[in-house]
Order: structure tokens, then sequence, then C-alpha cells
């Protein structure tokens, strides 16, 4: 079979299973694009050729033995270079740890190991995970596969490219101001973010220890929903790892909306919206009215303030986790880089207490206004059109500080909430770039979120259109990525 990018990841997951083709068969077809539209797109830092075959092969000598087969056996895919494998390097974008090889496996990654992954490599990602826009002055920047003069959404840059240009078909990603849903919504594909805590970091390379989330992207809902049911669940290891049961969240996928409410927030996620995404998040809001959801109109607290906590604690932690680093090997920090980390240092320490000790009243006052009456938000990921690199790297750095903070107003603030929260893809600009809208759940809701978002993809085919991979177009932006 060659046509494997008509397939998601549950699609290849089944036809392994099936015996439509090996796990051979389709790991050499992921490897063959990784070292092709991978690289070009810049969706790659270390593609492991050799234990990705032989992981293959050990998969479909375990199938032709009548072992019993994992939800996600012999399925290619690739991680955000913020999760360890043992023996392969992680740098998370840096140079200060570029040859850091770990001796252990994150337990997410080990996780989906268990579930009969595919692991083929370690994905591009913004340097320590500090850029909305997948840049890295050291290794470039993340090309967007529908249009590679324009960003593709970060830090989790490789994952949206990735997945997007059918390379990999799913992808854990980490998100502390919008992550995951960025270049989710960049690229054209689903992207979940979840509760605080849902899933376990340990190991895992922090960036603000009170804000960092992570999780899956992939095609679409119900590829994340696999991918989560099979990544996330209690770390013993881990004291802040959540003890809640996981669901099989892939079981509440269902299709119904009947009686479902979703609030749209009256002010400020409907400020400042590009005149095609307005158009794009009615649209998205008639289809799941349409499968029975009912449409309120919701209030949400002072998100500007929520927004300003957020970006306080994590200048502060980030400062903080950074410090040693900074004082020894400043030289090794990219300029953008350090100045968002010297930003921590300036701000008082009370300040920092405050904005913590806020945070549980905050959020009962988010859920009681914004989420009393419905069960789900409908909100804007990405209120812009996504930007060009040109214009988030060049020209006035107060223009581009502006632009980027325009980038993560609408997803900052649930980071500061510790809330879950999906972006759908639901359109194309003008210009063919990907739409897309947001849906935020209480705590523990990644099930609901998944639901709305899996009734809104069968009715859709948003999810399973492929960027154009346009050869000329990408020669033209090699140059201003690199810059």
């Amino acid at each position: 079979m060659s046509d494997f990018d008509t397939l998601d990841l549950v699609g290849v997951a089944e036809g392994v299973a099936t015996r439509r083709f090996s796990a051979r068969e389709v790991t050499q077809w992921s490897l063959q694009r990784a070292a092709t539209i991978g690289r070009r797109y810049n969706a790659f830092f270390r593609l492991d050729e050799e234990q990705a075959l032989a992981r293959a092969r050990l998969l479909d000598e375990r199938q032709a033995r009548g072992d019993d087969l994992g939800p996600l056996h012999g399925v290619p895919l690739a991680h955000k270079d913020m999760f360890p494998v043992a023996g392969g390097e992680m740098h998370a974008g840096s140079l200060i740890l570029k040859g850091n090889i770990p001796q252990r496996t994150a337990f997410v990654v080990g996780r989906l190991d268990d579930a009969g992954q595919v692991n083929i490599g370690s994905l591009h990602m913004a340097e320590f995970a500090l850029s909305p826009t997948g840049f890295n002055h050291h290794y470039g920047s993340g090309l967007n596969p529908w249009n590679p003069q324009h960003v593709c959404g970060g830090s989790s840059s490789g994952s949206g490219v990735a997945v997007a240009s059918r390379v990999v078909f799913g992808s854990l990603g980490g998100d502390t101001a919008g992550s995951i849903r960025m270049p989710a919504a960049m690229c054209g594909i689903t992207g979940l973010k979840t509760t605080y805590r849902r899933m376990s970091m340990q190991d895992c390379v922090p960036l603000s220890f009170s804000l960092d989330s992570l999780g899956p992207i992939a095609q679409s809902a119900r590829d994340c929903a696999r991918l989560l049911t099979h990544s996330c669940g209690h770390n013993p290891a881990d004291a802040l790892s959540s003890n809640r049961a996981v669901s099989n969240y892939g079981s509440l996928l269902d299709g119904k909306l009947a009686g479902l409410r979703i609030g749209v927030p009256d002010k400020y996620f409907a400020d400042d919206l590009d005149d095609e995404v307005a158009v794009c998040l009615q649209a998205s809001l008639d289809v799941l009215a349409a499968r029975g959801a009912r449409i309120v109109t919701v209030d949400v607290p002072d998100m500007d303030s929520i927004n300003s906590h957020a970006q306080l604690v994590m200048a502060v932690e980030a400062a903080t986790l950074h410090r040693k680093w900074i004082e020894a090997t400043p030289e090794r920090y990219s300029d953008q880089v350090r100045n968002r980390i010297d930003q921590g240092y300036t701000y008082a320490a009370v300040r920092y207490a405050e904005a913590l000790s806020l945070r549980s009243r905050i959020l009962q006052e988010f859920l009681t206004t914004s989420l009393l009456d419905c069960d789900v938000l409908h909100v804007p990921t990405l209120a812009i059109q996504t930007p060009t690199i040109d214009a988030t790297t060049r020209g006035n750095p107060d223009d581009i500080l502006k632009l980027i903070g325009r980038v993560t107003r609408t997803t900052r603030g649930f980071n500061y909430l510790g809330l879950p929260a999906i972006s759908v893809p639901a359109g194309l600009s003008k210009a063919g770039l990907p739409m897309s809208f947001q849906l935020v759940g209480r705590p523990f809701a990644e099930g609901m979120l998944l639901r709305v978002a899996d009734a809104f993809q069968r009715e859709t085919d948003w999810h399973r259109r492929r960027p154009p991979l346009d050869a000329e177009a990408l020669s033209q932006a090699k140059t201003t990525a690199v810059s």
C-alpha cells in the first residue's frame, strides 16, 4: 500500500491489526517522508531510522506469533523534543542541552511504547518552548506546510508540521500558553491541551511548572482520544500526577450533541477578530447547532487580568528554572529567548505569590461565570490570520512583541486556569491557510471536548484536508526561515 497519507492514526492501527499492511511497511513509508518532507519543512531534530525499523520488525514478529496487539500497534509517531527517550539526544531546541543523552524515557512516552507505537524520532520545537510561532534562532523556524512563508505555530512546531504533512500520524506536545493549540490551529489539525497534571510531566523539560500541560496532536478528535487514553494516567513516581481514573476516550465519541449547551462569550473573545475568522467561527457554531447543540451566550471574567497573571507566573518560573544556566553561559541563549527569561527577574516576589494565591479563586469565578450555564465554551484559537515568518522576526521589536501577544491572546489564560482546551480545524482562509475554533471545558472534561470536536468532524472534512507542500514556495521561504 502506498497511499498511507489518506489514513489517520486509527485507520493505520486498524490496517496493521487486520494485516492490510505491516508495521514495517508503514514505518518505512513514514521514515521516507520524514527524511524528505520532514527535513524540508524543518519538522525533525533527530530521525531514528534504525531503531524504528527494528521496533517495527519486532512488532510484526509479535503479531505473527499471535501475541495481543496494543491499540497503537505499529503506528509511526514522533514527539516534541522535550520528551526524553533513553539513549537518544534531547536538547529542547537549545544549545544549552545539545549533546544531552537521557538515561530514562518519559513516563508518557513509555505509556505509548506499551500501547505499540513506533517512535521514529524527535521533533523540532522553539528554544526551551519560548515561542508561540515556531521560531528557533539556532535551528531555524518550523515551516508551515500550507505556506512556508507563514509560521507553523509553536512551541510544538515540529508536531504540527509532521502531523499536518502526514509524516507521522500523531504526536505529543507541551502547552504553557498555547503551544499545542497554536501549531494545531495554524497547520489545520486537532490539538488537545489537557487539564493541569492530567498527564505526568516527569522527566519532561519544563518551562513553567505551574502552567505546563501536555497533550496529543493528531488529525482528528478520535485520533487524539486514542493517544490520550494511552498516554495519560497516574504516575506513582510523580507526586503531582493526577490519580483520576483514565477513561477510554474513544468510547465517548458517539456523535450526539442533543441537549448539550455550548457557551459563546459576548466579550473579549469577540474583540479584535479577523473578519474571515469571525465567519469561520459562526459557521462552526451552525454545524454544532445542526447536530443538536444549544448555543447560549455567556459572560467571562476579566481575561486581560487572567492573561497578566499567566504571563507573570510563566516569566518568574522560567527565570527560576534557567537562572544557573543564564549565569554560567548566557551566550548560548538566543537574544529573543534570553530577553523573555530576563523579564522574570524584574517581578517582585509578592506579585508572583499573589498571582499563585489568587488562582483558585479566579478559577472558581470562571467556572461560575462562564461555565455555569453551559457544558463547553466555544472561542477562537487564533483571533487573527496566521502571520508570516517575516512579520514575527523582522522589523520593530515592539511591533513583533505586540503581534506575538495577539497570537496567544485567546489561549494563554486557560493555562493559568488549568482547564482543558482543544483546537479544531474549521476552514481555510482566502489565502489558503487553516482556520479553527477552540473548545474549553471544566477540569478533567477532556472527554466532553473530544466528543464535541468529533461530532463536528463527522459533519466536516477540514481535518482531512492535506497541505499542498509547494516546492517552489518552500524554496522561497528557506532564506527567511533561517534568518
